[in-house]
């Protein structure tokens, strides 16, 4: 039986954006999918924290003070991780 990595174990506790919980704050991990230079030029990198404020069609979130809307195909490629409340 293989034995799980640091690194496996902390894929398996990464989320979309769309997936996360409302009022939590999360730190962005990884970008995959075909816009994520889009998203890089948005503001949302690797390593920032980022506060989801509402869902819905579009949800909203705040990175670094700003408010933004994303569509649910692109917050679907932002992998985050949740951090201590």
């Amino acid at each position: 039986m293989p034995h799980a990595t640091a690194h496996d174990l902390e894929n398996d506790s990464l989320q979309s954006l769309a997936q996360a919980t409302v009022g939590c704050d999360f730190r962005i991990r990884f970008l995959e999918g075909p816009a994520c230079e889009q998203l890089r030029r948005l503001g949302f990198c690797e390593t920032l924290q980022v506060r989801k404020l509402a869902n819905g069609r579009n949800l909203i979130c705040s990175v670094c003070g700003t408010r933004m809307a994303l569509s649910r195909e692109l917050a679907d490629q932002v992998l985050v991780s949740p951090l201590p409340a």
